[in-house]
């Protein structure tokens, strides 16, 4: 799930920085034409940018929340709770384990048991 997250957060930043490379070139484009001045072009890239990164940060604090929401409503288990069951495992194989050489030893054969029939009379 987390893999999930963050291939969402990249394809994001991918798409900004693709939009922010279209920006720039548009930019150039305007004040290679003497449409805008370099200034105000620089200040446009430079608000694109401050904005993006406002942007980024509110975005991940909301990635944030809802990932540790979904977390919780799951329940998912924490790797140190499965690290401590994997050893409470073990060591009850072990003990049964144990158990199970320690009775196959001291197993003595059973002796056969035989029937008696009894004589029945005739009449």
């Amino acid at each position: 799930m987390e893999d999930l997250f963050k291939k969402f957060v990249y394809t994001g930043v991918g798409l900004v920085s693709l939009t922010a490379e279209k920006l720039q070139k548009s930019i150039d484009t305007l004040v290679e034409e003497e449409k805008i001045s370099e200034k105000e072009g620089k200040k446009i890239v430079n608000d694109f940018f401050k904005k993006t990164e406002s942007k980024k940060k509110d975005f991940e604090k909301q990635l944030q929340k809802i990932t540790e929401e979904v977390v919780k409503k799951f329940d998912f288990s924490k790797a140190k709770e499965i690290l401590e069951l994997n050893k409470r495992v073990r060591v009850l194989e072990n003990k049964v384990s144990k158990m199970t050489n320690t009775a196959k030893t001291t197993r003595k054969p059973t002796p056969k048991k035989t029937t008696v029939r009894k004589a029945t009379a005739k009449k």
